[in-house]
């Protein structure tokens, strides 16, 4: 299996519009962070975590020509912003696009997207047409993937990290619960949230999420939905041995 980082920026994305800070104006393709998402393989199956707002770009960019399902983590625009563009892998595919999610989530694509699931009389270009599983904490099958959901807390909304064998996804979060320490017990690579170094009210801050993976305890540490604010090389250098700045392309073989 393998775990490539389609965008492993904040919900701006970075570089942000209109911005001239140094990470803004850098040169290093590692600063270039599109909005948060992950693909997973294997062998005969591809998933999606989130459709972020980049979502064509980040499938075009890797030339990607089949999805068997998407995984939703939230419904913050960044993570579903792209869920019109699943279109095109119904013209593709010739079939609707099973989609993984809280009800929650549900619910607010409906609000959001309310044309893909209402008849408004015309269908124009088309809409997504989507397949959807409900899911909350127990394990669940894409293909031959199982994704165990992790439950985490985005300031006071409840999202859902996965764990996917011995690889662990958790983005958008600063606080995980005691009962989800125990579902990462054992992972050997993480990827996770680690927005920016000063507090924030929905996201660990670097330090927060060194100390957070330093508990987990994976082998490997990735961190993702980072903002403008941090600049890839200088805080690569400074990270602890077993943590490291994640970037969009980057490939995990597991």
């Amino acid at each position: 299996m393998k775990c490539t980082i389609l965008g492993s920026g904040t919900s701006t994305g970075v570089p942000l519009a209109g911005c001239s800070c140094e990470t803004c104006r850098s040169s290093d393709g590692r600063d270039k962070r599109l909005r948060p998402s992950l693909m997973v393989e294997s062998s005969t199956t591809t998933v999606v975590i989130d459709t972020s707002a980049d979502f064509r770009y980040q499938m075009l960019r890797l030339g990607v020509q089949k999805i068997d399902g998407v995984v939703f983590t939230h419904h913050h625009f960044d993570h579903i912003g792209g869920f019109d563009d699943l279109r095109a892998f119904n013209f593709l595919l010739r079939k609707a696009m099973p989609i993984y999610l809280m009800e929650e989530t549900m619910e607010n694509l409906r609000r959001t997207f309310l044309y893909a699931f209402v008849d408004t009389g015309q269908k124009g270009g088309g809409v997504p047409v989507v397949e959807q599983h409900i899911i909350d904490s127990a394990p669940f099958m894409v293909g031959d993937i199982e994704f165990l959901p992790i439950p985490m807390m985005h300031g006071k909304m409840r999202v859902n990290g996965y764990r996917i064998g011995n690889f662990a996804y958790c983005t958008d979060t600063n606080f995980i619960p005691e009962e989800s320490f125990e579902l990462l017990r054992g992972v050997e690579v993480l990827i996770l949230d680690a927005l920016r170094y000063d507090a924030h009210p929905t996201h660990f801050t670097v330090k927060e999420a060194t100390a957070c993976a330093q508990r987990i305890g994976a082998r490997q540490t990735y961190f993702t939905h980072i903002a403008h604010n941090i600049l890839h090389a200088d805080l690569s250098s400074r990270l602890p041995q077993g943590i490291a700045l994640g970037y969009d392309g980057l490939v995990l073989e597991l």
